[in-house]
């Protein structure tokens, strides 16, 4: 079967057989792990799972010969491939699960056919870019039976599972408003940012065409897209709202058993072109529920140099300068300051003494949490049931930075904004011609 055939039928290879728990039913068995991704987060990714005494990396693959040479010397006897297809098209029957760490733009279609391929999934976050391959990539896993991960690894941490509880117990009573804020510097904003239509030389290793991979061809071009620039355009990544808002979102999507919002709104000025905002000031309403103070509950994103206001937000006693990052839970008794990977404050301090604070949260690490669910077949801490909805809500945010200062009204069970046509179009995107997949692009 050539490259082709192979992704014209994936929707085909559920029919292999069932899901691999392990391939060989002894106790003492390595869990048989392939990597597609294998540099930066998605190098620290491979790592991590491989430190995992059960795992052994057992192929790499990158379009990147440069990246993969790299990472053989940690792991010389795995096999290397450049296309991810033909990891899964001739090489499938020799690992369990696949650990996915590329752009943003190429983690729905990896995937999505390796669940079809029965393949246990680890991958970075965002899940995706759109809605709809979010949806996509929830349903595929639940299909498949296969054990998942999304790489929002914060949620492991103490520090948020005790976040989660203070919510689930109405530490502060019930909520009123959330605020967030992610000001670190965006080190991956491209230096270059004029598309000129001649493009440079491409780098010796480098498979330019499959890094584009299902988006629209285009020249390559020094300093603006690859190795880590691809973040900032429109294409490729989902800037720094789906950079971060899965880390950020995370514990009060749980703890306050969100699902989706009704509407969200871009208070910025947003942005029209190939690149997305460098900031934005984004609104979230959601449905309220038992844990929410009212009708509905107001989330307010900001990041890019955006601050959220001093008069709104204190500071705890305990710290003594502003975090570049964190959040902010109003509640009907108090508040809660929590910044980025950091205990949590609540206030007033001198009604909540160090005692009353949950505890009993053992270390959990993230990347052995699903490789132990894989061994003992149960779900992950984020499997995509968790994880799809989580990033469903990040990027239907993200959409509203191409319709600023517009409340655009969410349907989430009809994957569309029933107020906005232009907005809905975004919800789904083609994949070009030659990698297209059977119910996703």
């Amino acid at each position: 079967m050539n490259r082709r055939q192979f992704i014209q039928q994936a929707g085909a290879v559920s029919a292999l057989g069932f899901p691999a728990i392990l391939r060989s039913a002894s106790p003492n068995s390595m869990l048989q792990v392939a990597s597609v991704g294998v540099a930066r987060m998605g190098g620290n990714t491979m790592r991590s799972v491989a430190s995992h005494p059960k795992v052994k990396i057992v192929a790499l693959c990158d379009v990147d010969a440069r990246y993969i040479a790299q990472a053989a010397k940690d792991f010389p006897d795995a096999k290397q491939i450049k296309d991810w297809r033909d990891l899964l098209a001739k090489h499938a029957d020799q690992f369990d699960a696949v650990t996915v760490g590329t752009p943003d733009h190429m983690h729905a279609p990896i995937a999505c056919t390796a669940m079809r391929a029965k393949k246990h999934v680890y991958l970075q976050k965002p899940m995706a870019p759109t809605p709809h391959e979010c949806r996509v990539l929830a349903q595929e896993a639940a299909k498949a039976g296969v054990v998942t991960q999304l790489g929002n690894q914060g949620r492991s941490s103490i520090e948020s599972r005790m976040m989660v509880e203070l919510l689930r117990t109405k530490a502060i009573g019930r909520i009123k408003e959330v605020i967030m804020w992610e000001n670190k510097k965006l080190n991956w904003w491209p230096k270059n940012t004029e598309l000129r239509p001649q493009g440079d030389a491409i780098p010796e290793g480098l498979d330019w065409d499959h890094w584009i991979g299902v988006r629209t061809p285009r020249p390559y071009l020094n300093d603006t897209y690859h190795p880590q620039n691809w973040r900032a355009w429109f294409d490729f990544g989902c800037g720094e709202l789906g950079d971060m808002g899965c880390h950020h979102l995370d514990s009060t999507f749980d703890g306050l058993k969100l699902r989706a919002p009704t509407r969200v709104r871009q208070i910025g000025e947003g942005s029209t072109g190939p690149l997305w905002a460098a900031k934005r000031h984004v609104e979230f309403e959601f449905p309220g529920n038992e844990l929410i103070a009212g009708e509905t509950l107001k989330l307010t994103w900001l990041d890019g140099g955006t601050e959220p206001d001093r008069s709104v937000v204190t500071l705890p006693s305990a710290l003594k300068n502003f975090p570049a990052n964190g959040g902010f839970w109003i509640g009907e008794h108090g508040a809660i300051f929590k910044p980025y990977a950091v205990r949590p404050f609540v206030m007033p301090e001198a009604d909540f003494p160090a005692e009353k604070y949950p505890r009993g949260f053992g270390k959990q690490d993230h990347y052995h949490n699903w490789v132990d669910a894989i061994l003992a077949g149960r779900k992950s801490c984020a499997d995509f049931s968790h994880g799809g909805p989580l990033t469903e809500t990040v990027v239907v945010g993200t959409i509203a930075d191409r319709f600023p200062g517009q409340w655009l009204e969410w349907d989430r069970a009809g994957l569309k904004f029933t107020n906005h046509e232009g907005a809905t179009a975004l919800v789904k995107r083609e994949y070009r011609d030659g990698w297209k997949i059977e119910g996703l692009g």
